[in-house]
C-alpha cells in the first residue's frame, strides 16, 4: 500500500466522527509498521481523545520506527486533550504523514515544527483537497469566526419547491430525503424562518439512527411562532433559539419558559440581522456550522447578507409548472443578470433519480462577504 492508500483509510475513519466533534474537526489516524496497519483511531466525540491517541491506544505492538498516517496537522497545545505532537515523540514514531494543515493559530506550523526538531520525518499535503473538504466547516469557522452556512433546498427541474397549492411532500426520492438527514447530522445547527414553521409545523430533527440533532433556529422578527408548534413543544429535550428583533418581555419570557433560548438581534431591512446572528452564534453558543432550510424570503435574506458559503441544490424530474408556485429564492431578487449571485466549484452528484449540485458561493459581490 502507498501513503494514499493509507491516508485514505485514515479519512475513512475521520468520517466516523460526523456530528460528534463539533466544533472540532474530524480526524482519523493510522499507524504503519513494516507495512502492517498496527493501530487506527478516530477523534470520537468533542472533548474526548484526539485520533493520534486513540491510535496509539488501539496499537497491537510497540510503535517504535513506525509511521503515523494524520488527516490534519497533529495539535501542539493544551486543550481539553494534551497535545498529540507529545504523544507522536514519546511513542518514537519515525514518520509522520500528513493531509491538511491545521488553520487554528495555536498549531499552524507549528506541530510540523515541533515534530521535525525531534528529528522526526514529516510529510505533508497527502490527500491535501480530500483532506480540506472534510473538513471545510473546520477551516471555515477557525478562520472566519463565524458558522459555515449551507443554503439547501429541493426543487423540480421547472425551478418550483412547492406546488400553486403550496404542498410540497415530497419533491425528492427517499434517498435524497436521507441524505439530508446526513446533512443535518453534519452541521451543529438547523435554521428556518417562522413562515416555515407556520406552514409546515416541523420538527427539524435528525432521523438518523444514532444520529444528533441539530440544535434548532428560528428567525421569528416579531415573535410569532406559536407556543404549541412541535419545536416549541419540545425545546426541552432538544435545543432551540429562537432570533428575534422584539423587545416584548412577557412573550419572550413565555418562550424561555418552555426551554427556548432567546436571541434579540439588530434589525436589517425590518428582519433579524443575520450577519449579526452569526456572530452570536458562533462567539456565545459556539455554532460552527448552520444548515438552512428555509423558505424563499430567508434564503434571499441569506444570500444578500452574505453569510451562504455553499449552496446545495437537490433537483428531482418533474415538472409542476404554476405562474404563482414557489421558487426557491425570492426577495427582490437582483435587477439584472450582471448582478446575480455568482456560485462557484459545482459538483453534481445522482442520488436515485434525483441530482444534487453542491456549489460555493463567490464572496465579496454585491457585499457578498
Amino acid at each position: 500500500m502507498t501513503d494514499i492508500d493509507y491516508m485514505r483509510e485514515a479519512l475513512g475513519l475521520a468520517k466516523k466522527g460526523m456530528g460528534f466533534v463539533n466544533p472540532n474537526p474530524m480526524v482519523g489516524a493510522v499507524i504503519v509498521k513494516d507495512g502492517r496497519i498496527i493501530g487506527k483511531g478516530f477523534h470520537e466525540k468533542y472533548g474526548t481523545l484526539h485520533a493520534e491517541r486513540n491510535a496509539f491506544a488501539d496499537c497491537s505492538e510497540d510503535c517504535e520506527g513506525a509511521s503515523i498516517y494524520v488527516t490534519l496537522e497533529p495539535c501542539c497545545h493544551y486543550g481539553k486533550t494534551p497535545p498529540c505532537t507529545e504523544a507522536i515523540i514519546e511513542h518514537k514514531i519515525r514518520r509522520v504523514i500528513i493531509g491538511s494543515s491545521d488553520p487554528n493559530p495555536l498549531v499552524a506550523g507549528k506541530g510540523v515544527q515541533i515534530l521535525r526538531e525531534h528529528r522526526i520525518e514529516v510529510t505533508e499535503g497527502v490527500l491535501k483537497d480530500e483532506c480540506d473538504e472534510l473538513n471545510e466547516i473546520f477551516m471555515h469557522y477557525i478562520t472566519e469566526k463565524t458558522p459555515f452556512v449551507t443554503m439547501k433546498y429541493a426543487m423540480t427541474m421547472d425551478g418550483k419547491i412547492a406546488a400553486y397549492t403550496g404542498e410540497s411532500k415530497w419533491i425528492t426520492g427517499d434517498e435524497s430525503r436521507h441524505n439530508v438527514q446526513l446533512d443535518r447530522l453534519k452541521h451543529s445547527a438547523i435554521m428556518v424562518g417562522v413562515g416555515t414553521v407556520l406552514a409546515d409545523d416541523p420538527m427539524l430533527t435528525c432521523r438518523l439512527e444514532n444520529g444528533r440533532n441539530p440544535i434548532r433556529i428560528i428567525c421569528d422578527t416579531h415573535l410569532r411562532t406559536p407556543l404549541d408548534c412541535n419545536i416549541v413543544r419540545t425545546a426541552k429535550e432538544i435545543p432551540t433559539i429562537i432570533a428575534a428583533c422584539s423587545q416584548d418581555f412577557s412573550k419572550i419570557s413565555e418562550y424561555e419558559a418552555r426551554g427556548c433560548k432567546i436571541i434579540i438581534t439588530e434589525e436589517a431591512d425590518g428582519h433579524v440581522n443575520l450577519r449579526q446572528l452569526m456572530r452570536i452564534l458562533a462567539e456565545d453558543e459556539k455554532i460552527d456550522s448552520v444548515l438552512l432550510e428555509g423558505g424563499g424570503e430567508l434564503n434571499w435574506s441569506a444570500l444578500e447578507s452574505g453569510i451562504v458559503s455553499k449552496v446545495q441544490t437537490y433537483i428531482a424530474p418533474k415538472i409542476f409548472g404554476g405562474a404563482v408556485a414557489k421558487s426557491p429564492v425570492s426577495g427582490i431578487g437582483v435587477p439584472s443578470p450582471s448582478k446575480a449571485f455568482m456560485l462557484t466549484d459545482s459538483r453534481v452528484t445522482k442520488i436515485g433519480e434525483d441530482f444534487l449540485i453542491e456549489s460555493r458561493v463567490i464572496p465579496n459581490v454585491h457585499g457578498n462577504s
